[in-house]
């Protein structure tokens, strides 16, 4: 430890920093989402001067969650989200033919997105040919980029896997996916949760179909990573306890739940009590290390708001605590 770090005690568990695996940063405040306890966010979607441009700026700004970003959507020509009031200019980018795929990866990773983000929603409109897909796979790989695919809509699910796309960006909802399928997903992909976006805590078929889609994928060893989708309608900013309810009510365990948030190598979140043994516990987040400043975070009925203690910690002492 350097002589001069500020040693602080706290009391609680310290866990690694908590990551939403799934947010889109031109619509919602990040600032907020770190007042919050959020330490770290991928964005599955945004115009370049929203997610690259903060996915380059925040790794060392306290003030702001680390971004990983996908930068625009890769859609097919007129498919989803271009039909979307919410989707600002530049958020998406349509993708002719093979050669137009492995370019627009090839100019994303140049620009530092960390993902690719393809729209597979067959219910909203056109969609990329198998040949396109496969290109955007074959590029990502050759950067060293995870695909994440939207799939929504009949054989969505299923074209994203046989194309190789690593990671779904919604545990699927719209059809109860056969057993066969998701012990193929279990084997090679990872799911990100988005459960409560199927009614807000309102128990809806759609809600209870990517229930038990995840149930099944995460019994027969499928990956699941905490994601909202903030920005998307009304949603908590923090930890929203209601996605933690579906992952447990999903079968996952309070290790498997902290294993699904507490992710961020970089940051450290300071819980009241034992994650391992209460799956709501990242929710009550009551201080963090991002960037190497120490912030308490004050949560209230109506907001969250934090005050930051001065100066960098390079150490963080925890009071003991049972351990499981």
């Amino acid at each position: 430890m350097p002589p001069n770090s500020r040693r602080i005690r706290v009391g609680g568990v310290l866990v690694p920093g908590l990551v939403d695996h799934h947010v889109h940063t031109d619509q919602i405040d990040l600032a907020a989402l770190l007042a919050a306890g959020v330490t770290g966010v991928r964005d599955l979607g945004s115009p370049p001067e929203s997610g690259l441009a903060l996915a380059t700026r925040s790794p060392h700004d306290p003030g702001l969650p680390h971004v990983v970003t996908a930068g625009p959507f890769l859609t097919a020509p007129g498919g989803y989200p271009a039909d979307r009031a919410w989707a600002a200019e530049g958020s998406y980018r349509e993708v002719r033919d093979t050669a137009d795929a492995a370019r627009a990866v090839a100019h994303l990773a140049a620009r530092g997105a960390g993902l690719i983000k393809v729209a597979l929603n067959a219910d909203a409109g056109p969609v990329l040919g198998d040949a396109e897909l496969r290109a955007v796979v074959g590029a990502a790989e050759r950067a060293g980029l995870p695909v994440v695919a939207h799939a929504e809509g009949a054989g969505q699910a299923q074209k994203a896997l046989l194309a190789g796309v690593g990671e779904l960006a919604h545990t699927p909802w719209t059809h109860r996916l056969p057993d066969e399928l998701i012990r193929a997903f279990a084997a090679r992909t990872h799911w990100t949760s988005t459960l409560d976006i199927h009614g807000r805590g309102t128990d809806t078929a759609e809600r209870m179909r990517a229930v038990d889609n995840l149930r099944r994928f995460h019994r027969m060893g499928g990956r699941v990573r905490y994601g909202t989708d903030l920005g998307n309608g009304p949603l908590p900013s923090g930890v929203n306890v209601r996605e933690l309810e579906a992952l447990s009510d999903a079968g996952l365990s309070a290790t498997r739940i902290l294993a699904s948030i507490a992710v961020s190598a970089m940051d450290l979140a300071v819980l009241p009590g034992d994650p391992l043994t209460d799956p709501l516990m990242t929710s009550r987040v009551t201080a963090v290390v991002r960037a190497g400043r120490y912030m308490d975070v004050v949560q209230t009925h109506h907001t969250d708001a934090m005050r930051t203690r001065m100066g960098p910690v390079s150490a963080v002492v925890r009071t003991p605590c049972r351990a499981t």
